[in-house]
């Protein structure tokens, strides 16, 4: 589902598209997503999937991202 949801909680991202770049030293052109709370869920150097949906992307997560998750949720819902 593309768009707001009751069951959804709206994070603080920065997206960036990042070309090549000799002073950054990006040598393929990337996407990135930056904020806090994704760093929360999935730490540095961990690999996860991406999957293309209707309206944007949908990151898969791994079980002990899932664990991550859940801890961050409580916090988020209190």
């Amino acid at each position: 589902m593309t768009g707001p949801a009751e069951s959804k909680i709206e994070i603080e991202a920065r997206v960036y598209i990042h070309k090549r770049d000799p002073l950054t030293r990006s040598k393929i052109p990337h996407i990135d997503i930056e904020s806090p709370i994704l760093n929360e869920i999935i730490k540095p150097h961990e690999a996860t999937f991406v999957s293309g949906k209707a309206g944007g992307v949908f990151i898969g997560l791994k079980r002990e991202m899932l664990a991550r998750l859940e801890r961050v949720l409580k916090r988020l819902e209190k």
